[in-house]
């Protein structure tokens, strides 16, 4: 989780991912985001994110990310 929130921290040093459970809903992060977290996470976890899991309920919290890459890490 801390790699994590160190790539979601780049984004928006003043945002706190720890707590922060509407990221997307929220308007913090937008598409260009989702894209470089996307890149970042096939970078730094060897996951790939495929577009049906492009939806805000996978990105709306640095948990529900996390979740999302283990529960793909795990296929």
């Amino acid at each position: 989780m801390d790699k994590l929130i160190a790539i979601l921290k780049d984004l928006h040093p003043d945002v706190d991912f720890a707590a922060a459970t509407d990221l997307i809903d929220g308007g913090v992060l937008d598409s260009f985001d989702v894209v470089t977290i996307v890149a970042e996470v096939d970078d730094a976890f060897g996951v790939e994110i495929p577009a049906e899991e492009l939806i805000p309920e996978n990105f709306n919290s640095a948990e529900a990310l996390c979740a999302l890459i283990e529960r793909l890490s795990d296929d």
